[in-house]
């Protein structure tokens, strides 16, 4: 697959597709617990993302398959064996069309595009240093696409977990997939949902990462859940920053029901107050 990490699509043993991030990938070890934690946070709030697991490659498969090898600063090595990130290749098996890009006007054609917003609150959520990523998927017969997101291995600053918050992280390259956006409601029910999450679910999601991915100590896994806690007060200041940069991402900010007269109209209706 193409990307930094070098991920491999395969076969799973339950028939399915799964693009699966190995331990020895060369961005760093820990984008695979970014992976797992990230794109399970956004399913949690009700955001369009992969299925995501933890996917067993055995030695044997590793041994036997020539193209099991990834290339680092040192030359190429087999992957390694053992438990990886998978999550499901969008489209699977069926017949559909899956494209990573569409043109500006096609954009107007994915049926779920109020979700980038959505992502938005995440990718803020969980210092995402790296430009949102999505694919879009159209089906036989359907005339319009569906947005997955995917790609949130440099969540949480990639290897150094931390948040080196910027207000043009984490976001889409394009404006056109934020024009609808009048407001803070306009990231709902997300928003309010990553506010409000428990605590329970982000340990919950914390213990389904194998230790093997963040180096076996728990006291640094607990603390990066500890601090994301503590940041889901502050997702709407970050989205604020986003929208007060340069960028200029929210064109229809606060215009949301307003009735916007021509001027001539008004004109004449100024004029009409001083006919007697």
């Amino acid at each position: 697959m193409r990307g930094g990490a070098q991920s491999q699509l395969m076969l799973g043993a339950d028939g399915k597709l799964w693009v699966v991030k190995f331990q020895n990938n060369p961005q760093h070890l820990r984008v695979l617990a970014n992976e797992l934690i990230a794109t399970r946070l956004a399913a949690a709030v009700g955001l369009t993302v992969p299925q995501s697991d933890v996917v067993e490659v055995t030695e044997w498969l590793v041994a036997n398959t020539f193209d099991m090898q990834v290339e680092g600063r040192g030359g190429r090595e087999r992957y390694s064996a053992g438990l990886q990130f998978g999550s499901q290749f969008v489209g699977g098996l069926m017949p559909g069309q899956v494209v990573d890009y569409l043109p500006e006007q096609q954009l107007d054609e994915v049926r779920n595009l109020a979700e980038f917003a959505g992502m938005l609150c995440i990718d803020k959520w969980a210092g995402n240093c790296n430009g949102r990523q999505a694919v879009f998927e159209r089906r036989p017969r359907e005339r319009k696409y569906r947005a997955t997101f995917i790609d949130q291995g440099f969540c949480f600053n990639a290897g150094e977990w931390t948040f080196p918050d910027s207000p043009l992280r984490g976001i889409y390259a394009r404006n056109k997939v934020y024009a609808r956006v009048t407001g803070w409601e306009s990231f709902e029910p997300w928003l309010s949902r990553v506010e409000s999450m428990e605590a329970g679910v982000l340990w919950e999601i914390a213990e389904a990462v194998p230790p093997e991915w963040y180096g076996g100590d728990t006291a640094v896994i607990e603390r990066l859940m500890e601090q994301m806690l503590g940041r889901r007060s502050r997702v709407r200041e970050l989205i604020a920053s986003f929208r007060d940069s340069e960028r200029e991402p929210f064109p229809m900010w606060d215009t949301g029901g307003k009735i916007v007269v021509p001027r001539q109209f008004a004109e004449m209706s100024a004029a009409s107050k001083f006919v007697m």
